[in-house]
């Protein structure tokens, strides 16, 4: 009897001991009574492409977001703790950033996420933030159905972005290649797997019509496309003044080496899709000749906040000069360390209110705010490529 009440006793303790360790672990996660209160970080979590077709753009953004987190734990972190960034990979698939978002808001106990560097991974994003009430920050995202449902026309209340938007985007160059390029004639060649590339397409069109413009054809390709030589003998026959191309390097990169080799000479233009390093490598400096882009700045902008940014990130990146994704990613982080610190404390709820309040505060990309539909109000570069380099060519206020 002695040992059957032993044993009894010792079940008992353990039970009590299991709950206790229950509730330490849900004070320490991202429920609404303070995410992590119990701990000495506040997590936020990373969902970004690493892998796959848009690797580039998420290995930028990581570093961005790094530099952020390091350089608010040196200077002391935020409400006494400092900052814990969990990245992983959605290997540039939307599928996986849903699956992504899902184990970083139960497993790792985030209180926010940054991510994706697309609008479409983004876009995987969206529905499982929304439901489990963690406030998402897109880092690259610019479709606007991102930030506003589509189908109802209303805001996602959990939803905000570092990126200016595609109808700012595509009426920038647009208005680029009829005002400053004299383009009384265009082609639109589009990625049709891309909500990214579809919104350009739309908004460009728009506006290049508005002014006067006439649009020739529109053409499609859709991405792990390799060979465009069909598409461009039909975009060379119809000799448009310039040729908008709104997609992601890797198919912008050889859709422009095999345009040049076929003696298309026309200015191409696309939007910040185009910027990675890779692009070069794919299409050759020949190839972008008379090409365009619009980003969201350029590292040879003079103004204080971007030098600052630019020699912090060479430094912690071997000298390597930060991109627009870089950007996005450091600026991303800035909003959600901002609002953490306005909230007065690490509740997703009170962090989202405080996002929504975001006014003039000023970041690598510009001086932000948000306005009514969670997207920020900022300018936007058009940068020329010389010698296969991006260069400033100028810069457009919303």
């Amino acid at each position: 009897m002695k040992k059957i009440g032993a044993i009894i006793l010792s079940t008992v303790l353990i039970a009590v001991l299991a709950s206790g360790c229950g509730n330490n672990t849900e004070k320490s996660g991202n429920s609404a009574s303070g995410g992590n209160a119990g701990g000495d970080t506040i997590k936020i979590g990373a969902d970004l492409e690493l892998t796959g077709g848009q690797a580039s753009f998420g290995d930028s953004a990581s570093k961005g977001a790094k530099l952020a987190v390091q350089q608010i734990n040196d200077a002391g972190g935020i409400l006494g703790k400092k900052l814990e960034l969990i990245v992983s990979d959605n290997a540039s698939k939307s599928e996986e950033a849903t699956q992504i978002a899902q184990k970083l808001i139960t497993n790792d106990k985030v209180v926010t996420i940054i991510g994706a560097s697309t609008s479409t991974n983004t876009l995987g994003i969206v529905p499982v933030a929304t439901e489990k009430k963690i406030p998402l920050v897109a880092v690259g995202a610019t479709n606007p159905k991102v930030t506003v449902d589509e189908r109802t026309n209303k805001v996602n209340d959990w939803v905000f972005r570092a990126a200016f938007i595609d109808p700012f985007q595509g009426q920038v160059m647009a208005n680029f290649a009829i005002d400053s390029l004299k383009a009384k004639t265009a082609v639109i060649y589009t990625d049709t797997s891309s909500d990214y590339s579809k919104g350009l397409q739309k908004f460009f069109e728009e506006t290049f019509k508005s002014k006067g413009g006439e649009i020739l054809s529109q053409e499609s390709y859709q991405q792990k496309d390799s060979d465009f030589k069909a598409v461009l003998t039909r975009i060379k026959a119809a000799n448009p003044d310039v040729i908008y191309l709104p997609g992601y390097y890797e198919e912008v990169g050889k859709i422009l080496k095999q345009a040049r080799e076929m003696g298309i000479t026309a200015p191409f233009l696309g939007g910040d899709g185009w910027d990675s390093p890779q692009l070069a490598e794919i299409a050759g400096a020949d190839a972008l000749k008379d090409t365009y882009m619009s980003n969201h700045y350029s590292p040879e902008d003079t103004a204080t906040e971007v030098t600052s940014f630019v020699d912090a990130y060479k430094a912690a990146n071997g000298g390597a000069v930060p991109d627009g994704m870089a950007a996005l990613g450091y600026d991303a982080l800035k909003l959600v360390a901002d609002a953490i610190s306005r909230a007065g404390e690490a509740d997703p709820a009170k962090i989202k209110d405080a996002l929504a309040a975001t006014k003039d505060l000023q970041l690598a990309t510009g001086k932000i705010t948000l306005n009514e539909s969670h997207d920020p109000v900022k300018a936007a570069v058009v940068l020329k490529f010389v010698d296969g380099k991006q260069t400033f060519e100028t810069k457009v206020n919303p």
